[in-house]
């Protein structure tokens, strides 16, 4: 009955499909300050179509045109799509492609709506979602790193790279003079890296209902003789993101970072790091920072954190150079927003180190 259904619309909407050099994409549900999603499909016919689509009308006039070539992919952004797209690909057998911020994004943060210079685009779930297994998952899972020496020198090299130019996800964040800050260390320090509580990554890769005002308890349970120390999320700083928990509950027991002070400074001198899922703690890790989790990050479950929440997916043991390699080089898609063509992660890491040198923001930067 399917194939039956595909021919149908194939003869009735194919043909134009056809001429372009791959399938058609699909891009359903995107909000409107993100326009340059399609800069980054070469040589597919984009057709594009908002978050308030109807069900009456997607029946009525998309889906006929998404089932007429079986080269047809949607994309999505995240999880925030109806339900009933995801039930139609899955009925008829079309890849959803769910699309997400990368690694290392911009110099600004996301809110400023500057369009990011990474991309991961995932046909399984997404890497935040502990769930269920992400494209990101299964490369940690079954990839062979001891044979890909190619990818392994990418990564040694690209850690190096990313420590030494002090890059992070977001590089809106101003550099500090920490020892100020913290004053003399006399003890073990601990920090607590804050996340926006009522972000994708926590829904999906936190198993229990957490704020970070928990995490910064919890750290100072654990680590009674140690300087507490918590970072709050530099959305939540900035006021582009609502925060649920008050940082001013918990300066009885933490030094909280009321500046937004860069990631490379507040990493300085610190001993531990706690956190529920946010991508900063894997960034402690790469400076040999040991590291505890209380959700299930991408990173978690492989054996280089202390885990407290568990993954029975996750059975292969991987280093930190290896989980690098498969997110930041297999796994993360990269692109130039000024000269509108992909690049590797190399190039990415230099531009953004361009842009951030000259306080330079992406091109195409929508104003809110």
């Amino acid at each position: 009955m399917t194939n039956v259904v595909r021919l149908i619309f194939s003869s009735l909407f194919g043909s134009a499909l056809r001429r372009s050099k791959k399938g058609p994409a699909f891009i359903i549900g995107l909000s409107a300050w993100r326009p340059y999603l399609g800069d980054w499909f070469e040589g597919e016919k984009i057709y594009k179509f908002g978050r308030s689509i109807s069900w009456l009308r997607f029946y009525a006039t998309v889906a006929p045109v998404i089932l007429a070539d079986p080269r047809s992919k949607v994309y999505v952004w995240a999880y925030k799509h109806p339900d009933f797209i995801k039930n139609f690909c899955r009925a008829w057998d079309v890849p959803l492609i769910r699309v997400e911020d990368g690694f290392i994004r911009s110099v600004a943060l996301g809110a400023t709506r500057a369009p990011p210079l990474s991309l991961c685009f995932d046909s399984s779930s997404l890497y935040f979602d502990a769930t269920e297994p992400s494209d990101l998952e299964r490369i940690l899972q079954t990839h062979d790193f001891d044979t890909d020496n190619e990818t392994r020198a990418r990564a040694r090299a690209g850690i190096e790279r990313l420590l030494t130019s002090r890059l992070s996800k977001y590089n809106s964040s101003q550099n500090a003079d920490v020892e100020e800050i913290y004053g003399p260390k006399r003890c073990r320090r601990v920090l607590v890296l804050g996340q926006v509580e009522d972000d994708a990554s926590i829904k999906f890769g936190c198993s229990r209902k957490l704020n970070n005002n928990d995490v910064v308890r919890i750290a100072a349970v654990e680590n009674p003789d140690a300087q507490i120390i918590y970072k709050p999320h530099p959305e939540i700083l900035h006021g582009t993101r609502a925060a649920q928990s008050s940082p001013d509950a918990v300066r009885d027991i933490a030094l909280v970072l009321d500046a937004d002070i860069s990631l490379a400074d507040s990493l300085e001198t610190v001993d531990h790091v706690y956190t529920i899922t946010s991508l900063s703690g894997f960034e402690a890790l790469l400076r040999g920072i040991k590291v505890t989790c209380l959700g299930m990050p991408f990173y978690a479950g492989w054996g280089v954190t202390d885990d407290r929440q568990l993954c029975e997916r996750r059975t292969a043991k991987r280093s930190i150079e290896e989980i690098f390699a498969a997110a930041y080089i297999l796994y993360a898609r990269y692109f130039d927003p000024m000269r509108h063509c992909e690049i590797t992660f190399e190039e990415a890491l230099e531009l953004l180190r361009s842009m951030k040198l000259h306080d330079q923001p992406p091109a195409h930067t929508v104003p809110v």
